[in-house]
């Protein structure tokens, strides 16, 4: 039996960065949190914590953090289905979760708002790519996340959530300028990109012209609003999601590059089999919202 001491230290130290970070969270002192901790090692027979210029966890850690989160979350539960049970016992849940920028941007945080409000949810959001967001799933650093990856992780549920189709935009002067020469006339200038995690150019490359690994200039640009400031700019060309295109109002205009060549992203939302239910009510809302907003099969 894991001692629920030495879990809550270790995740005070993984959550806060530091030992002393973490003694201060706890109210105790900085050798209490790291007899905790060593005690905890030794009991498992192997290091749980990187001790370095910068503390991270190992795989064993992430893994134990996890489970200490599942663990806050159903006595959450517990405490607030117990007979008679007062304000004290309804305390504010944290869950946290990871969604790409574009999702965050349009459907995700008006389908989640109404259930974080109505269940006394607080939502903790970690921003990185569609195709990325699986491993803060699997280090354990989150409930669940919207992403590409169809097949489910060790102990996971992937639940297909629609479709979110980008378009190849640009400011109408630079599409005129090209004079359809595309694409080769348009490689020549730069394309806008998210960051460099940011896939979209390639795969609307790859899939409309059979152009693999092609070269051109690019800014990096990674903030939604900015993003498509920048291609208002005429920085360059890239690729906007069609939800938040027509979301578009009082913005300078965009013009689709190629009309009718759209690239489709398939988005799961892969989360924890074994969910706590302030979880499964935040599953059950970013499904909801998905159905209503992104495209379905």
């Amino acid at each position: 039996m894991l001692d629920a001491r030495q879990l809550d230290a270790l995740a005070a130290v993984i959550e806060t960065g530091s030992f002393g970070a973490a003694a201060k969270a706890l109210s105790l002192t900085l050798a209490a949190v790291s007899l905790r901790i060593k005690s905890l090692e030794e009991t498992l027979g192997q290091r749980l914590l990187v001790r370095g210029k910068q503390l991270r966890a190992t795989p064993a850690g992430q893994a134990l953090l996890g489970h200490t989160r599942q663990l806050r979350l159903m006595e959450a539960d517990l405490l607030a289905g117990l007979p008679g049970a007062g304000s004290s016992a309804a305390a504010m849940q944290s869950l946290s979760v990871a969604v790409n920028a574009d999702s965050l941007a349009s459907w995700f945080l008006p389908g989640v708002a109404p259930v974080l409000q109505t269940h006394r949810l607080l939502l903790e959001v970690l921003v990185d790519d569609q195709d990325h967001t699986q491993g803060a799933l699997a280090s354990g650093d989150v409930v669940g996340c919207v992403t590409t990856l169809a097949r489910p992780m060790r102990g996971c549920v992937a639940e297909p959530l629609g479709i979110m189709r980008y378009r190849c935009m640009a400011a109408p002067a630079m599409v005129e300028a090209w004079s359809g020469a595309i694409p080769h006339r348009m490689l020549r200038s730069p394309a806008v990109i998210f960051n460099r995690k940011d896939a979209m150019q390639d795969a609307w490359l790859a899939q409309h012209y059979q152009l693999q690994g092609a070269l051109y200039p690019r800014h990096f640009v990674p903030a939604v609003d900015a993003f498509e400031l920048a291609l208002e700019l005429g920085m360059g060309w890239g690729m906007v999601p069609e939800l938040l295109l027509q979301a578009r109002t009082r913005r300078a205009p965009l013009q689709e590059v190629v009309p009718g060549q759209p690239v489709d992203v398939l988005l799961y939302w892969q989360h924890w089999a074994r969910e706590p239910l302030a979880a499964q009510r935040l599953t059950q809302a970013i499904k909801a919202a998905a159905r209503e907003c992104l495209l379905q099969d």
